[in-house]
């Protein structure tokens, strides 16, 4: 194996940023509780309060209507209930999910099963925005609740949030945007994304895992059935102690990502450019997955036909680049992505799905291993061919 390593698996999770790991460890300093009401108590809500603005600003939301949680997927969960509701309306009676929607939303919403439907995606990755208006209309007065992703984690492709905002808006129904693949990558401001409620995670964008937020548009946003009763921290919608280190570690990774965004934006491009570059000029006809569609800048999902995922992850582990297939919350294993299957993708190439992803400490060298591993593997599939031949 060799001693130098690429990481190239940064959808799953980004390594912490120095800079906010040094704050965390500030942060676990503090002796005090929050919700206390000494002095100790009032440093620790101070360093929460200024969190929470720090991520506030990078979605152009308000802090009051910031909340913390464990997690992308606690927050997704939470929000994703009949009892979601705007100015004291009735509880929505349907959901209506992107086909290819994180898991947190496929599995982890709160509706029954006869009451949500999926909106399918063409082979591009992009959800069908006439299904979505046909099938807003049928609903006639009924209450819908609208998930989508701004970006999709494993393609990169980014979503028509706004577009389909303003349909379900017509429609009276509300829209929940999952912000937690594309925050800090894409702009991601609610009110332009026409979001009613947003949700994140820190450790997408260099911050610790094992907290995320709820983001409201406006304080008429309410969600009736809280997910964790208890005290009533985070205005009552989140019981329980606050996490004061992740939380600083979520405040000071949002603010950097948000001041980066730009020039990750463009180092990220130049490095995934330089992949598809040299994957098109190699005769393996290579497939890149959404390639017609705006996709997130960090974001590469190929496959090579002939090759397996179980075979090429193995492979580029062994020369020291690691990368996924996927989403990493398939608990571990390599298997079909239902991401590809809704792009009517293919089995037998779905089967081979590659997805590289950088991050903020990426470099030119990172791709360049990951050029040189890929090399190696395609060269043994041309032997295994002529072998057989």
């Amino acid at each position: 194996m060799s001693a130098a390593r690429s990481y190239l698996d940064h959808n799953a999770t980004t390594p912490v940023r120095p800079e906010v790991a040094a704050a965390m460890a500030r942060a676990l300093a503090l002796p005090g509780n929050a919700s206390s009401v000494h002095a100790e108590g009032r440093a620790a809500r101070s360093a929460v309060e200024q969190a929470r603005e720090e991520v506030a600003v990078l979605v152009g939301g308000s802090a009051r209507n910031v909340i913390f949680t464990s997690g992308g997927t606690e927050a997704a969960n939470t929000v994703l209930t009949p009892s979601l509701r705007w100015d004291g309306e009735a509880d929505a009676s349907l959901l209506l999910v992107g086909a290819i929607e994180h898991p947190c939303v496929l599995d982890g919403h709160r509706f029954p099963t006869r009451q949500v439907e999926r909106i399918p995606v063409d082979g591009q990755d992009v959800i069908d925005l006439s299904w979505l208006a046909a099938r807003l209309q049928r609903a006639g007065g009924d209450r819908v609740l609208v998930s989508l992703q701004a970006a999709n984690n494993e393609t990169g492709v980014i979503q028509p949030v706004a577009e389909a905002a303003a349909l379900v808006h017509h429609y009276r129904g509300l829209l929940h945007a999952d912000a937690v693949q594309a925050a800090g990558k894409i702009p991601c401001d609610i009110k332009a994304l026409g979001a009613d409620v947003l949700t994140l995670s820190a450790h997408k964008l260099g911050g610790p895992k094992g907290v995320g937020a709820i983001v409201t548009a406006s304080d008429a946003i309410e969600i009736g059935d809280r997910l964790i009763r208890g005290g009533g921290q985070e205005r009552g919608y989140r019981a329980g102690t606050e996490n004061v280190a992740g939380i600083v570690g979520f405040g000071v990774a949002a603010e950097l990502a948000g001041r980066d965004r730009d020039g990750f934006s463009a180092r990220s491009q130049a490095l995934v450019l330089t992949i598809q570059t040299r994957l098109a000029a190699n005769p393996i006809n290579a497939v890149v997955f959404g390639a017609q569609t705006p996709r997130l800048p960090n974001t590469l999902a190929f496959a090579i036909p002939g090759i397996r995922a179980e075979t090429a992850l193995i492979r580029f582990d062994l020369e020291g680049v690691a990368v996924s297939s996927g989403s990493a919350c398939s608990s571990g294993k390599v298997r079909r992505s239902h991401v590809l299957e809704a792009m009517g993708v293919p089995p037998a190439l779905a089967d081979g799905a590659i997805r590289v992803s950088f991050g903020w400490n990426s470099t030119k060298e990172d791709a360049d291993r990951f050029l040189s591993a890929c090399e190696k593997l395609v060269a043994t599939l041309y032997e295994r061919r002529a072998t057989a031949a």
